[in-house]
C-alpha cells in the first residue's frame, strides 16, 4: 500500500527529507482584539498564561480553547533548539497553512510575512536563529470577515448560516523546521508524458548552485528495483531532464496509475559536489497517467473513465478544517472507497498534502477546488490569483488530482452570467492555470454559468429520477440555455457557447434524515429504506442519461448545521456502506 519514501506525519510527502523537526504541540497564545501587540512589541516576548495546541485553531475544541467568537488578531509563541547537524546549514521555517496573514519574528527579529489561508510557505531564518540554546518564534496572525478574502466555507457573519460554518483563524496545519545545505533542491516539477512513455523533471535549485560544480542525480525505482538513473552537471539554477521509462524489469514495461491499479514510481534526487559528497537528498514519487478530453468524454490514460465522485468538505467535529490525525484522513478515504466511489471533489478547501498522498497511493481521483471569496473587486482578484497559482504549483505533482476547480457556483463572481469584467477574470484564471499545467482540465465555473470551461458541470438537487430524466432528455436545450436546468440557472454564461465538452452532474443528492436540527436538500426522509430508494432513483437517472459522463454526490459527512452526509460528522455511517456501494456500482 505504502511506498518506501513515506515518513509518517511528515507534512509534505511529495518532497521528503529524512531530517526535520515538528513544531506542532503546545504554544503560548494571546488574543489581541485592540491590535496593540506590534506597538507594544509582543514579539520580544509574549506575556500570557494561555496555551494552544497547534495546529488546531482557537475556535476548535482540539486546540484546548474552543471559542467560536471571531478575533481578528491572535499571537503565538514557542521555543525551539536547533539540532547539532544544523551547523553550517540553512534553517528553513515552514508553515503548511496559516489563515490569513502571518507575520513571523525569531528572537525578536522580523523575518517575513505571508498572505493567504490555504497555501504553504517557508521563511529562511538562518541569520536569526542561534545555533545553540533556545530560540523563540513569535507569530502574529491577522484575519478578517472581509468577503473579498478567499475563505471557502468560513462564515463572515457572527453566526453560522446556510452552508457557511465557524471561521478558521490562525495556524491550522503543521509548522516545522528543515535544515538544508547552502546548495540544495528547492523544488522539482514532475510531469508524466504517457504517450512517449517518459517523465519530465523541472528542477529548481538554490542560488549559487550553478557556480559550485555540482552534479544532480535522479534515480527512479519501483518496488525497490532500479528502473532508470540519470545525472546532470549543474550549470544553472533551473534545469530540466526527460527520462524514458520503458524497462524490461517490469511486466508491462511501463506501469500506469489508475484507480484500479495505482502504481507509483519512486524517485530520489541527490545533489553532490565535485568530490562526490552528498549535499542534499530528496525523495518523491510520481504516477504515469494522462488526463485528456475527447468527443465529450474524460479520458484517463487514453480510455474513457466514468467518474463516481463524492463531495468532501473535510470538516471534523472537534478540529474543523484540520484533520485530527493522519488516521482520520485514511478512514475517510477508506469509507469513500467502501461506498463505491472512485474519487472526491474536495470542496472549498485545499486539503492537507497527506490526504493527497493517500489518494495517490489508494487510487482516488481528486478534483482540487479553490476556497472562494464572495465579493468581486480589485483586492479579491489580486488575493485570489496569487494564492491560486501558488496552490496549483504546490499540488501539481500529485497524480490523484485530475481536475482543477478555481470557481464554484459563481461565488465571488456573482454577475459572471453577464458581466464581461468578471468573465475576463475567469478567463485569466483559466489561462494562467493552463500556463502552469496544460495537462489537466480546468472548470470555470462549477455548477452553472460556464465561460471557458473544459468540462460543463451542473448542480441539480432534483429528488425524482423521472423528473431528472425529463429535464435532461434534450441535451441541446441544456447547453444552449434554452432552459434553466436548475430552476434559475443556465449552463453557459452569456457570450459563450457549448463546444462539445464533457458534461457531469457535479452536485446532487444531499439527502437528510428527518431531524430537529440542521438541513439537507429537498424533503427529508424518515427511514433508511426511503433514503436508499431516493438515492438509487436519482443516481440511476444520472447513469441512464447517456451524454452525462460522471457525477458527484453531496456529501461524505455532515458539517455542523448541514446534515446531508452519508456519514455523521464524527464519521458514523448512517446506512450500510455496502448498500451505497451496490447502487453506485450497479
Amino acid at each position: 500500500m505504502s511506498i518506501s519514501s513515506y515518513r509518517p506525519q511528515y507534512p509534505r510527502p511529495q518532497f521528503v527529507r529524512t531530517e526535520w523537526q515538528n513544531l506542532n504541540g503546545e504554544w503560548d497564545f494571546r488574543f489581541d482584539d485592540g491590535n496593540v501587540g506590534e506597538e507594544e512589541r509582543w514579539y520580544d516576548g509574549l506575556e500570557t498564561d494561555v496555551k494552544i495546541r497547534v495546529p488546531f485553531v482557537y475556535e476548535t475544541k482540539a486546540s484546548g480553547i474552543g471559542e467560536a467568537e471571531f478575533h481578528p488578531y491572535v499571537w503565538y509563541q514557542r521555543s525551539f533548539a536547533l539540532p547539532a547537524e544544523a551547523a553550517g546549514k540553512k534553517v528553513l521555517l515552514r508553515f503548511q497553512a496559516v489563515d490569513y496573514v502571518a507575520k513571523v519574528w525569531v528572537n525578536g527579529e522580523f523575518v517575513g510575512k505571508h498572505e493567504g489561508g490555504y497555501a504553504a510557505f517557508e521563511l529562511d531564518i538562518t541569520r536569526y536563529a542561534a545555533p545553540q540554546g533556545d530560540n523563540r518564534i513569535v507569530v502574529k496572525v491577522e484575519d478578517s470577515d472581509d468577503a473579498a478574502q478567499p475563505r471557502g466555507k468560513q462564515r463572515w457573519r457572527k453566526d453560522n448560516f446556510g452552508c457557511w460554518y465557524v471561521q478558521t483563524t490562525g495556524i491550522w496545519q503543521t509548522v516545522w523546521l528543515e535544515c538544508v545545505s547552502k546548495e540544495h533542491l528547492q523544488s522539482v516539477k514532475i510531469t508524466p508524458e504517457l504517450d512517449t512513455n517518459s517523465v519530465r523533471f523541472d528542477y529548481r535549485l538554490s542560488e549559487g548552485c550553478e557556480e559550485a560544480q555540482l552534479t544532480l542525480t535522479t534515480a527512479i525505482t519501483m518496488d525497490g528495483e532500479l528502473i532508470k538513473r540519470t545525472s546532470i552537471d549543474v550549470d544553472r539554477s533551473e534545469l530540466a531532464a526527460g527520462v524514458e521509462l520503458i524497462s524490461d524489469k517490469r511486466e508491462w514495461r511501463v506501469e500506469t496509475w489508475s484507480p484500479d491499479n495505482p502504481k507509483l514510481y519512486e524517485v530520489e534526487f541527490s545533489l553532490r559536489d565535485s568530490s562526490g559528497a552528498v549535499l542534499d537528498t530528496v525523495q518523491s514519487y510520481f504516477g504515469m497517467r494522462k488526463v485528456s478530453i475527447q468527443k465529450g468524454k474524460v479520458l484517463l490514460n487514453n480510455m474513457p473513465i466514468y467518474q463516481r465522485l463524492i463531495l468532501d468538505q473535510g470538516y471534523w467535529t472537534d478540529s474543523h478544517l484540520t484533520p485530527p490525525s493522519e488516521e482520520a484522513l485514511l478512514d475517510d478515504i477508506d469509507n469513500i472507497l467502501a461506498m463505491g466511489y472512485n474519487g472526491v471533489r474536495k470542496h472549498q478547501k485545499i486539503e492537507d498534502p497527506r490526504f493527497l498522498y493517500w489518494c495517490d497511493v489508494k487510487g482516488v481521483l481528486v478534483w482540487s477546488e479553490m476556497a472562494a471569496a464572495y465579493e468581486f473587486n480589485d483586492r479579491a482578484v489580486d488575493r485570489f490569483t496569487r494564492e491560486w497559482l501558488d496552490i496549483v504549483q504546490q499540488q501539481y505533482n500529485h497524480p490523484c488530482i485530475v481536475t482543477w476547480v478555481p470557481f464554484n457556483e459563481s461565488w465571488g463572481i456573482g454577475n459572471v452570467f453577464v458581466d464581461r469584467k468578471q468573465q475576463r477574470f475567469t478567463e485569466a484564471i483559466y489561462h494562467l492555470t493552463k500556463a502552469i499545467d496544460p495537462y489537466r482540465p480546468v472548470i470555470v465555473n462549477d455548477g452553472w454559468e460556464h465561460t471557458v470551461s473544459d468540462i460543463i458541470t451542473l448542480h441539480d438537487y432534483e429528488e425524482s429520477g423521472d423528473a431528472f430524466r425529463r429535464r435532461y432528455a434534450d441535451k441541446n436545450a441544456i447547453v444552449a440555455n434554452e432552459i434553466a436546468y436548475s430552476v434559475t440557472k443556465y449552463a453557459m454564461a452569456q457570450g459563450y457557447e457549448y463546444r462539445g465538452q464533457p458534461i457531469l452532474i457535479s452536485e446532487f443528492g444531499g439527502i437528510a434524515f428527518k431531524s430537529e436540527e440542521g438541513w439537507g436538500y429537498g424533503n427529508q426522509v424518515d427511514s433508511e429504506e426511503a433514503f436508499l430508494k431516493r438515492f438509487a432513483d436519482i443516481t440511476q437517472a444520472i447513469k441512464d442519461t447517456d451524454y452525462i459522463c460522471g457525477y458527484c454526490y453531496t456529501q461524505v459527512s455532515d458539517v455542523q448545521q448541514e446534515v446531508n452526509g452519508l456519514l455523521t460528522e464524527d464519521r458514523r455511517p448512517k446506512l450500510p456502506l455496502e448498500r451505497i456501494r451496490a447502487i453506485n456500482l450497479a
